[in-house]
């Protein structure tokens, strides 16, 4: 008679015999006394939170993040220098386009004329120029201001004015 396997290939365990009885003793034969009591448990046991699958993902996932953090930090850093440099060449584009158009006014003749006349106060032959000085406060200052009056000795210092005070007080004191 061959015996029973068990899906993982092993046999059951044998059961001990006692001497003189030919067959083993079934559970209901055995006295109450020594039947065992189904242990009762009290609680539910407690579900593990983190196995080690978890644990591996979740390491994976972390340096997967830490890999990750400089070449997203490159690339946004490359991101602002591109938008800066778009914005500088769009200045510069700008001023191009104003230098351009003053280059264009320079190639004409009358405003040549206008701006050597504005510039330079050049006049034509026989014109007389005018020059107005736009500037009342110093006008006035200069026609009633005597040349010599201009310079006038610098103030003494702080300290020999409150020396000769002091000698001035003392001599007070003293008559």
């Amino acid at each position: 008679m061959t015996q029973r396997q068990s899906p993982a290939g092993q046999t059951p365990p044998r059961r001990s015999q006692r001497r003189g009885q030919g067959t083993p003793r079934r559970s209901s034969a055995r006295p109450a006394a020594a039947r065992r009591a189904p242990a009762r448990r009290t609680t539910a046991p407690q579900p593990r939170r983190l196995t080690g699958r978890a644990t591996v993902l979740l390491v994976v996932l972390i340096a997967l993040a830490l890999g990750y953090t400089y070449p997203v930090r490159v690339y946004l850093t490359q991101q602002s220098d591109i938008a800066r440099m778009e914005q500088a060449q769009a200045e510069q584009r700008r001023r191009i386009g104003e230098l351009t158009e003053q280059a264009a006014l320079w190639q004409d003749p009358e405003y040549i004329k206008i701006q050597a006349r504005k510039r330079f106060f050049m006049v034509y032959p026989g014109e007389v120029p005018l020059v107005v000085l736009d500037d009342p406060e110093g006008a006035a200052r200069d026609a009633g201001a005597n040349p010599d009056a201009a310079k006038k000795p610098p103030a003494d210092p702080w300290y020999d004015t409150l020396w000769s005070s002091i000698q001035a007080a003392d001599k007070a004191v003293a008559q």
